[in-house]
């Protein structure tokens, strides 16, 4: 199962949203986060679905990575579904049992927050996947460059988010190698109570954190033999340019992001 988690995962493609300015595709997807969260309405959220499944349709990634993205973060969007359709008392009574009470309003607002979760889930999803942890180091390093005036380490908080990033598939490769090899040894982790379960994983836990350790040190000394100094003097391979794919994804994005506030304005519901 863990094999299936496709967070921080890169596939290579020659698609337009591959050629793109990863400064944009960072842009942008903060501009689609903005989008989703500026619905009001299911009209708005189908706006922002449309832009999610238009993206992914011109990136080549198949739909069904879109499930993938999705699968770790299940959990949540069961507890948020279910918290506002018991907390949200308002509107029409829909049923109740003792204390329990499901309102059409607790309804709805249970299945708008679902589907605006899911949406920005795999949305940005997206820019990992066709951006690789190096074009998104440079990328975030040059958005951030204006901080460099008041002596923020820039490059450093680039490099780090990026290696967290690109580690979390390799990580959950490592979790899934360990947990192979305690059933193996006839670890039981998935009967009993929950305490017991909760036991069960420390023989996971433990040499996760070892290894997780170790690849760290051997990450710092790989970096030292490459006389590896921060960003100060530092060139890069690959120089980023805008191009006529960027301006009509901004575009593109714009006119998403425009049909929202027009939603908003003119539509109820």
């Amino acid at each position: 199962m863990l094999k299936d988690i496709t967070i921080g995962q890169y596939f290579p493609g020659n698609s337009p949203v591959h050629r793109m300015d990863p400064r944009v595709k960072l842009v942008l997807t903060m501009a689609f986060i903005v989008m989703l969260f500026m619905s009001s309405s299911f009209y708005g959220l189908l706006v922002g679905i449309l832009y999610t499944l238009t993206a992914f349709a011109v990136s080549g990634i198949p739909f069904k990575m879109m499930y993938k993205s999705l699968k770790p973060i299940v959990p949540i969007i069961i507890f948020t579904a279910l918290l506002n359709l018991l907390f949200v008392r308002t509107g029409d009574v829909l049923w109740q049992f003792k204390f329990i009470k499901i309102t059409e309003q607790g309804v709805h607002t249970a299945v708008f927050m679902v589907v605006r979760i899911v949406c920005l889930i795999i949305g940005t999803s997206l820019l990992t996947y066709t951006a690789s942890p190096i074009e998104l180091t440079d990328a975030i390093e040059r958005l951030l460059s204006p901080l460099k005036k008041i002596r923020v380490p820039v490059h450093e908080l680039a490099m780090m988010m990026t290696i967290a990033l690109r580690f979390i598939p390799t990580l959950i490769e490592e979790t899934d190698k360990i947990m192979s090899a305690q059933k193996a040894r006839g670890a039981d982790m998935e009967s009993g109570s929950v305490i017991q379960r909760a036991k069960a994983l420390i023989p996971i836990l433990i040499p996760l954190f070892v290894s997780s350790f170790r690849r760290a040190e051997e990450l710092a000394l790989a970096m030292e033999c490459r006389c590896y100094h921060g960003g100060e003097g530092r060139t890069r391979m690959k120089q980023m340019k805008t191009g006529s794919v960027d301006y009509a994804a901004i575009a593109v994005t714009a006119a998403f992001i425009g049909a929202v506030i027009l939603i908003n304005i003119f539509v109820k519901g």
